[in-house]
């Protein structure tokens, strides 16, 4: 998901480089959508993977 949130990143700067503004938009939405799933599902992990393996 993050390697997602990266290439979608990628594709608004050069979006935004060439002029697209709304495709910039976008594709940065998209982005920052999917990093903020990757990080609660990063940390949900953290949480019960310790408590899984704690034991």
């Amino acid at each position: 998901m993050l390697r997602w949130a990266l290439g979608f990143f990628i594709v608004a700067i050069i979006a935004a480089i060439f002029g697209f503004g709304g495709i910039a938009a976008g594709a940065a939405s998209i982005a920052k959508v999917l990093f903020m799933i990757f990080i609660v599902l990063f940390l949900l992990t953290l949480i019960f993977g310790a408590r899984v393996f704690g034991k």
